[in-house]
Order: C-alpha cells, then sequence, then structure tokens
C-alpha cells in the first residue's frame, strides 16, 4: 500500500505548481500502422487531457498495444500526411531519432505487464537508470530514487534483486523506474495482468493516488475491466479503430 506518510518528501519531484488541468497531453490524428499488407491501425484519432487516467480496451488483436507504443514514441505511424502525433505540446514525429530517445526520457514513463527489471540490479539500482541513461548526478538520483520508493512503501526493499521481491513489489519498483525522471505521461500495458487480485487493487489504486496528488496523466491498456471501468474514459478498439469512447 502507499504510504501517505512519504508524500511530503516526494512532491518536489513530480508536482507542477503551475499545471492545469484540461491541458492537451496527448493529440493523435489519423493514426495508420501497416506491417506489410496489414492495416493493424486504420485512422486512429485521440485526445487526452493532462490528469486524465485513460484506458483502452477491446479483443486481443484490435490493435491496442500497437496504439500505445505509437503514442508513447516507441514505435511509429505509417505517415499517411495528415498524421499527427503532440505530446505536452511537442510534434514527436518531427523529431530525429537522438531527440526523441532524450523527449522519451525526459517526458514519458512506462509500464509492462512484465516488470522489466534488470535481475542483477537491486530496486535501487533499477529505479536509477532511466535518471543516469538522463546523465544526471549519481548523488541526486540516489536520493530521488529513495524517495520514490519510500513513497512507495518499499524502503525496506532497497537492497532486494527482483528474485527477492514478490510481484506486487516487483511491479512497484517498475512504477518508481517510470516515475523517476518525473514526466508528464505514463503508458502502462496490461500492468497488473501478472498480479494476485490484491496486489492488483494496490497498483490501481496507487495510480489514481498518484494522478490525484500529482497531476500525471496515465493511459492505460488493460483487460481488466474493474480497472477500466474505474478511469476517467474508456476508449473501446475494434478491428484497428476506436469504436467507443465513454
Amino acid at each position: 500500500m502507499v504510504k501517505s506518510f512519504y508524500l511530503c518528501n516526494f512532491t518536489h519531484l513530480i508536482f507542477n505548481p503551475n499545471s492545469k488541468s484540461g491541458l492537451s497531453m496527448i493529440t493523435a490524428k489519423n493514426i495508420h500502422k501497416f506491417y506489410g499488407d496489414l492495416e493493424v491501425l486504420k485512422g486512429v484519432n485521440v485526445h487526452i487531457k493532462q490528469g486524465e487516467i485513460v484506458s483502452i480496451v477491446g479483443p486481443s488483436g484490435a490493435g491496442k498495444t500497437t496504439l500505445l507504443q505509437i503514442l508513447g514514441t516507441l514505435d511509429k505511424p505509417t505517415n499517411k500526411g495528415d498524421t499527427t502525433l503532440m505530446l505536452n505540446g511537442q510534434d514527436v514525429l518531427k523529431l530525429k531519432d537522438k531527440a526523441l530517445s532524450k523527449f522519451r526520457n525526459q517526458h514519458i514513463g512506462f509500464i509492462f505487464q512484465f516488470h522489466q527489471l534488470l535481475p542483477e540490479f537491486t530496486a535501487l539500482e533499477n529505479v536509477c537508470i532511466p535518471a543516469f541513461i538522463a546523465n544526471k548526478p549519481k548523488n541526486q538520483v540516489e536520493q530521488e530514487a529513495l524517495k520514490v520508493l519510500d513513497f512507495l512503501g518499499l524502503s525496506d526493499r532497497i537492497d532486494h534483486k527482483p528474485n527477492e521481491l514478490s510481484g506486487g513489489e516487483q511491479q512497484r519498483v517498475a512504477v518508481a523506474r517510470a516515475l523517476i525522471n518525473k514526466p508528464k505521461v505514463i503508458f502502462a500495458d496490461e500492468p497488473s495482468g501478472n498480479l494476485d487480485t490484491a496486489s492488483a487493487k494496490n497498483l490501481h489504486e496507487l495510480f489514481f493516488k498518484l494522478r490525484d496528488e500529482f497531476n500525471q496523466t496515465f493511459v492505460i491498456v488493460t483487460h481488466n475491466n474493474e480497472l477500466a471501468n474505474m478511469t476517467d474514459r474508456k476508449l473501446e478498439m475494434r478491428d484497428g479503430k476506436i469504436v467507443s469512447k465513454q
């Protein structure tokens, strides 16, 4: 469970006092994706505001993960001339690879179904990696990582390696890693898919705690109906299109 005791120590890491709800965080227009002759995304349009938690649902093969990867700049859409993708005011499709990697590192966090923690590193070391990639000072990074882990209730697990953590703890370390660079938006792909019911519930509540405290934006692909129904909006996909926005 999240420890509210640590909120005051963590607020300065993420909170932006100038942020305003209602600002656009993601605007995607006419997103197509082809793999050979197979069209996976068929002109998808998405608009997500700062501070929203939006779920993407639908059957397997609908294009959910492909869309998430494109929105998160891990993949590129097939350009149809009028395709655009704006993240936090930046036209990311115009960025060269090096600039795009820097933007991704500074502004975007990712949480995956499998925690993707490096097994040879401790929880603290895993959390520090994105900040080290950003060339931040080691002492500063470690202090911030400790505060993030404290906030997530993991202060007594910082020296444990992934195989010494429970499934819920592993995923919370992955969340801490996603938070370390104070991202504007977090993309999550089936984040609770491998967790037991209690751990999944705690993780879902954590997302909303982060949004409510720090106005972060979450885009979550999920088959978990409970989580999807908790979100501010639910985008339903079928056959490469968004067919419902609830």
